[in-house]
């Protein structure tokens, strides 16, 4: 008889837990395939599969997300491309990546346009609509927007002048016209590459300057060869969650809701740790024996000037006049207002 009982609630115990692995390992109704070049184990990726697991709790296992990380599916536009045919659902994408299908997505990079992450995020919210309206028209839904922060002009030499600039080997995204433009503008020709290129190129000395945030210098392994960096953002870097627009209106309505919810509150977590992890990155690179370096007043001056000139060329090409009168509006309001 003890032995019968025995018998019986082993069974037991094995029957739960063959349950317990069946509901783990169940595949969730919905899956959305997701890549980013944000290497594993990064901030980027690390908020986002916290928003992944809130998403799976709150829609009790029905919606998924399986990520691909550290751009084992390509750049921004592979991924792009990938999507088209069903291989994706959607990516965390690079403003310079996904300004090829969206332009007026990258009117918030131009060089030397705000001076701080307040005007950042009142442009920034002033804009989602817009933006969101564009990526819908491709097909897109606009999630959340994320941050690379305030980028610097990093190389492996000393340069604190525009006329030591211009004698550097300089890099520009392969897809950002703006950035191109303006370095031409200053009399730079720039060698184009993809983001996954660069760390190759400075170790082969293809290029000499680049530029990054302080903590995405550190997480690409840039600052491993670029050991001085001029001390003054060069412009803002940011990016998107995207996901593909006819998948995410065949969810239910509710579960629609819990995405958008859920992707706001993680993502504007990200934001703080992405700013947190920039300042502190300062301290870490200088223990790492990368120099700080100041630049000459005057230059700053015209490196700032050269915007406008910027402008003026990319216009209707890199981004459309509505757009741009739109962010110089919003910025302009913001600065107007009295301080706290």
């Amino acid at each position: 008889m003890y032995y019968c009982k025995r018998y019986i609630q082993v069974l037991i115990v094995l029957f739960c837990a063959l349950l317990i692995c069946s509901t783990v390992q169940a595949k969730p109704k919905y899956l959305f395939k997701m890549a980013t070049i944000a290497p594993e184990g990064s901030i980027w990726t690390n908020r986002f599969y916290d928003f992944v697991a809130e998403v799976a709790e709150r829609t009790n296992g029905e919606v998924g997300f399986k990520v691909y990380s550290g751009g084992i599916m390509g750049d921004d536009r592979a991924m792009f491309r990938k999507m088209q045919i069903g291989q994706l659902h959607g990516g965390g994408f690079t403003m310079t990546g996904i300004g090829t299908v969206v332009p007026d997505f990258s009117v918030m990079g131009i060089p030397f346009l705000f001076h701080s992450y307040e005007e950042v995020d009142h442009v920034k919210e002033g804009l989602w609509p817009s933006f969101s309206q564009a990526f819908a028209e491709k097909g897109l839904e606009l999630i959340a927007m994320t941050e690379v922060g305030f980028v610097y002009s990093m190389s492996t030499s000393p340069i604190s002048t525009l006329n030591e600039l211009k004698k550097s080997k300089v890099w520009a995204p392969e897809d950002d016209p703006i950035s191109i433009a303006y370095l031409q503008t200053l009399g730079i020709t720039p060698l184009p590459l993809t983001i996954p290129d660069v760390l190759t190129s400075l170790q082969t000395g293809m290029v000499e300057t680049v530029f990054n945030s302080l903590y995405g210098a550190i997480v690409l392994q840039w600052f491993t060869k670029t050991k001085y960096i001029s001390d003054i953002p060069f412009g803002y870097a940011y990016g998107a969650l995207l996901l593909d627009r006819k998948k995410f209106s065949s969810l239910p309505a509710s579960y629609q809701s819990v995405i958008r919810d859920t992707a706001k509150k993680h993502f504007d977590l990200l934001i703080t740790d992405t700013r947190k992890s920039n300042d502190d990155s300062r301290q870490v690179l200088r223990d790492n024996g990368v120099s700080m370096i100041i630049p000459d007043s005057g230059d700053v001056q015209a490196l700032s000037d050269m915007r406008d000139e910027t402008v003026r060329q990319v216009q209707g090409t890199a981004f459309s006049p509505q757009v741009y009168r739109t962010t110089v509006k919003l910025l302009e309001d913001y600065r107007k207002q009295p301080p706290e």
